[in-house]
C-alpha cells in the first residue's frame, strides 16, 4: 500500500483495503482509490490490476471470507491417519477462533509486548521494544539501524547523524528537541505501526481470555493443546452435550477500557482473571495521555465452522514414497487458515 501510494503519489485517505494478506502466500486483494489512476501497476511482486469504478470505498467490512486450498506434502503414514482421525473431530467441534502467530509480528525474542508497557506508562521502553528489539523478519538495514539506536540511545544528536533518512529518524529528530518526551515520540510513532502493535497485545489477551474459558469449562482429558508462537493453547477434542450449544454460538468481547460490563456477564470473572495475572484491571487497559492510537472495540466469535471442507490424499511428486494431502475450506473474514492445520496436525 505504501508502494502504491508513493508511485502515484496518492494522499493516504484516498486508498483503502480490505485487510492484510500473508507476505509468503498467493493471494487476491481488492483495493479501492478514490479518483484513482484506470490503469494497471506492476512492482516487485505485486500487481494491481484495475477493474471498474464503484461507488464507495473498499473495507474490510466487504470482506465475506477467504477460500482456502492448502497442500500438506511429505507426509508418512503415521502422519497422514493422524489427519485424517482427527478430521471429524474438527468436524463436529470447530475450532477455536485464535489469533495466529501472523498477528504478533511485532513482537520481538523478548516476547514483551510494546502496548502492554504503553499501558503501564512505561513509554522509554515502549520505544525500545519498537525501534531497537531483534524480530525475526529483520533484514539487513533493520538490523544495521537497530544496532545504532542501541549503541547511541539517549545521545539523540549523534544518533540523528548517524542514521538514514527513515521512520525511526523523525523520531530521534524529536528526541533531539524534546529528549525527555518518550510519550510524545510513541504519539508519532507512524499510525499503522501503533494500531499493529495495540491490535497485537489485544489479540493475545484474548486468546489467553479463550484459553482460560476452555480450561474453566472443560476438563483436561477432553482437550489438547497446540503450541504458538507465544506459548501452548487449548483446544477441544470433543464437547460436552450440555455445553455443545453454548461452544457454538459464544462470543467474547475484545478486551480494553472501552469494554463496559454491567457486571453480571459469565465471561467477566474469567477476563478480571486473566487480566490480573497481566497486572493491571480492565479500566486500565488504555493508553493513559494518548488519544490514539486506541484499542478496538467489538467481539469475536470463539468457535469457527469449517465450509466447504474437503480433502484429498494423493502421492506426493516431490517426495517419493509420500503423500500430500490437498485442503480445501472456507472461512469467515478475520479467520486463521493456519490453526485448522496446527489442529489436524499437531
Amino acid at each position: 500500500m505504501r508502494a502504491i501510494k508513493r508511485l502515484w503519489k496518492i494522499s493516504p485517505d484516498a486508498l483503502s483495503y480490505g485487510g492484510l494478506k500473508d507476505r509468503h502466500a498467493k493471494t487476491t486483494q481488492y483495493i479501492t482509490i478514490f479518483n484513482g489512476p484506470q490503469k494497471n501497476l506492476k512492482h516487485e511482486r505485486i500487481f494491481l490490476e484495475y477493474l471498474h469504478p464503484v461507488p464507495r470505498a473498499f473495507s474490510p467490512q466487504d470482506i465475506v471470507g477467504n477460500r482456502f486450498t492448502i497442500t500438506i506434502r511429505d507426509v508418512n503414514e503415521t502422519e497422514k491417519n493422524r489427519l485424517l482421525e482427527r478430521l471429524p473431530e474438527v468436524e463436529r467441534c470447530g475450532f477455536p477462533n485464535y489469533f495466529d502467530n501472523q498477528r504478533f509480528g511485532s513482537v520481538g525474542y523478548s516476547k514483551r509486548f510494546i502496548a502492554k508497557e504503553m499501558i503501564l506508562g512505561h513509554f522509554e521502553a515502549a520505544l525500545q521494544l519498537a525501534l531497537v528489539e531483534p524480530n525475526e523478519s529483520d533484514r539487513g538495514p533493520d538490523k544495521k539501524e537497530k544496532a545504532l539506536l542501541k549503541q547511541y540511545w539517549g545521545d539523540w544528536a549523534t544518533l540523528k547523524s548517524k542514521l538514514g533518512k527513515s521512520h525511526a529518524r523523525s523520531l530521534v529528530d524529536y528526541l533531539v528537541h524534546h529528549p525527555t518526551d518518550f510519550r510524545g515520540t510513541v504519539a508519532r510513532l507512524r499510525p499503522d505501526l501503533g494500531g499493529l502493535y495495540l491490535a497485537a497485545y489485544q489479540s493475545h489477551v484474548w486468546n489467553r481470555f479463550l484459553a482460560k474459558w476452555l480450561t474453566t469449562h472443560l476438563a483436561p482429558n477432553d482437550l489438547r493443546m497446540i503450541e504458538l508462537k507465544l506459548g501452548e493453547f487449548p483446544i477441544p477434542r470433543q464437547i460436552p452435550p450440555e455445553l455443545l450449544s453454548t461452544w457454538k454460538t459464544l462470543s467474547l468481547p475484545l478486551p480494553s477500557a472501552r469494554l463496559k460490563p454491567q457486571g453480571h456477564e459469565p465471561w467477566l470473572p474469567i477476563l478480571n482473571a486473566v487480566l490480573a495475572e497481566e497486572g493491571f484491571p480492565l479500566e486500565e487497559m488504555k493508553i493513559r495521555g494518548l488519544q490514539k492510537p486506541f484499542f478496538s472495540r467489538g467481539e469475536r466469535d470463539a468457535v469457527i465452522n469449517v465450509s466447504n471442507l474437503s480433502v484429498l490424499v494423493e502421492p506426493d511428486e516431490q517426495h517419493r514414497g509420500r503423500e500430500k494431502v490437498l485442503l480445501k475450506f472456507e472461512l469467515p473474514r478475520g479467520c486463521y487458515a493456519t490453526m485448522i492445520i496446527k489442529s489436524l496436525t499437531e
